[in-house]
């Protein structure tokens, strides 16, 4: 089987679900409801830094510089070509894209990897785009793809099928590390 490099979202600090997740687990802190909490995003950080696991920052670049994070994940709404990062030694951007045009956009910020999606169905969007138009995207760019939205213990399988480099979920992993843990 080929190795996916795997990325989790959280919204908020929750340790026993940091301790339960699996090491290779990259997470993405990412909260736009709340505003960003210098205090909670350094708790994260520590207990990320504790397991080995690789820690980004939503949407604010300069913060995760500061903080010494291992990189920021700049979503798709975000379009502006203002990144002057580039140069930093281990530092990631992460960048979101559904369609060509945001692919080009995430390009000129210089991102090191692009989250194509949504792949599968998923319930805040009419549409998705599936496995074929997914690796029609992926192809267009010399950029690292990683296959996020809808990936659900149905169509897990069906990552193989795509051109990426990694796959990212908001429930799918922690549901997984549930039923693992459980299992023990």
């Amino acid at each position: 089987m080929i190795y996916l490099e795997p990325y989790h979202f959280i919204s908020n600090f929750n340790k026993k679900e940091l301790e339960c997740l699996d090491k290779k687990i990259k997470i993405i802190y990412r909260n736009y409801k709340d505003p960003l909490k210098v205090n909670l995003i350094l708790k994260i950080k520590k207990e990320c830094k504790k397991s080995g696991r690789k820690f980004f920052l939503s949407n604010n670049i300069s913060l995760a510089i500061k903080l010494k994070l291992d990189g920021v994940y700049i979503p798709s709404f975000n379009k502006s070509l203002s990144y002057k990062y580039k140069n930093i030694n281990n530092f990631q951007i992460l960048g979101s894209a559904h369609n060509l045009s945001e692919i080009k956009t995430k390009e000129k910020q210089g991102v090191n990897i692009i989250f194509l999606s949504p792949i599968f169905k998923v319930n805040k969007s009419k549409s998705y785009l599936g496995i074929y138009k997914f690796n029609t995207l992926s192809n267009l760019t010399k950029k690292k793809i990683v296959a996020l939205g809808g990936i659900n213990e149905k169509n897990i399988k069906k990552l193989k099928l795509l051109n990426c480099y990694g796959y990212a979920s908001i429930t799918y992993l922690k549901q997984r590390q549930q039923i693992n843990h459980v299992r023990k």
